[in-house]
């Protein structure tokens, strides 16, 4: 049985800072990788809203420049048939941990001089009930820790990224005694790290709430940790 590629963790240069691809790149180089779906996961923190010159406490429409990746990403994706998930890699203010973000409706990140003060206590609950998911990226990288379970929907078990020290082995061990989701990434930034990492899955999401179905479901296999 046909068994689908899906990217669940990479970054665009037109939102992150650390992105060195643009979409076009990016959409190619997934193609050409035998993908099908990739998640964008632009990162969501102090640092990015700095590179976009973005206001984080003043009103405005701040989601339209955060998305400019994932719009960019959806347009050259859909030269090449491939399908595109809204994600975003988020830091709160609290310490350096990163949690990518899953199917969230664009008002939850609205405000993000709010979403950064909250820490990951007090925005899992709202996440959950706008029907997002949240699985911690790394956990045991350096500076990072893993945080406390009842918050987390899963675990990034497999990070690909080569320029990390990422101990997925300890990541698959949190994840395994806490009985939370484990999921795979490339955590691409740069043209080498296309289509390291992600899942394999007998059924191709058409949308993010199809992914999350998908990822509660564990009918999948993680890349690199088969």
């Amino acid at each position: 049985m046909e068994q689908y590629r899906i990217e669940t963790h990479l970054h665009t240069n037109h939102t992150s800072k650390c992105g060195w691809l643009d979409a076009a790149a990016l959409a190619e180089g997934y193609a050409q990788a035998g993908y099908a779906a990739v998640a964008v996961t632009d990162h969501y923190n102090r640092d990015t809203f700095e590179y976009l010159d973005l206001d984080t406490i003043a009103p405005g429409d701040v989601m339209s420049h955060f998305l400019d990746g994932f719009r960019r990403m959806e347009a050259e994706c859909a030269k090449r048939g491939l399908k595109v998930y809204k994600g975003a890699e988020l830091r709160f203010d609290e310490c350096c941990n990163d949690y990518l973000l899953y199917n969230y409706p664009d008002e939850l990140l609205a405000r993000p001089e709010e979403v950064f003060h909250m820490g990951i206590a007090a925005f899992a609950p709202l996440a959950r009930e706008a029907g997002a998911l949240i699985v911690q990226a790394h956990p045991y990288r350096k500076k990072c820790t893993p945080a406390i379970a009842c918050y987390l929907d899963g675990v990034e078990v497999c990070n690909r990224n080569p320029r990390h020290e990422n101990n997925n082995e300890r990541a698959e061990e949190y994840a395994a005694l806490q009985g939370l989701l484990r999921t795979g990434g490339s955590d691409c930034h740069r043209q080498e790290d296309i289509g390291q990492g992600g899942i394999l899955a007998r059924t191709l999401p058409e949308n993010g709430a199809e992914l999350v179905r998908l990822l509660r479901s564990g009918e999948y296999t993680v890349i690199g940790a088969e």
